[in-house]
């Protein structure tokens, strides 16, 4: 039996805000913004080549806004990836990678080149590179 991942909650305090950071900087999909009654809204975003989709809205989850932290893209390039966002004006870390138990500046081996940020309301995301052909 598969067991897929197919969306996270991401809680957020101005949900039209959050959505526009995932559409117009981060540069995910909108899936669908809908409403369920007074109380409920629910939008719905995907990275681009994921299988697994965020969503944001009201009445969802009890977390407070900036809660979500760990959150983890792969990319096959990260510095394209850094650049990109740079581009689209999301602050970010530079390029990091993990050495015997410290933090160091610049791109690592296999699997260990990562660049940081977060959205408006505080949630942490990490980039990491995946090396092509893994």
């Amino acid at each position: 039996m598969d067991w897929n991942l197919e969306v996270v909650a991401v809680p957020v305090k101005d949900v039209d805000r959050a959505a526009g950071f995932y559409t117009k900087k981060l540069g995910f999909n909108l899936d669908h913004d809908t409403r369920i009654g007074e109380e409920m809204r629910v939008v719905q975003l995907t990275p681009p080549g994921s299988a697994c989709s965020i969503v944001l809205g009201t009445g969802l989850v009890d977390s407070p806004p900036g809660s979500a932290q760990g959150m983890q893209l792969v990319v096959s390039d990260i510095e394209a990836a850094r650049a990109e966002l740079v581009g689209r004006g999301v602050e970010v870390s530079e390029v990091k990678h993990y050495e015997d138990g410290v933090w160091l500046d610049g791109r690592g081996g296999g699997w260990n080149s990562f660049v940081f940020f977060s959205d408006p309301d505080g949630n942490g995301w990490t980039l990491q590179e995946r090396p092509s052909g893994d």
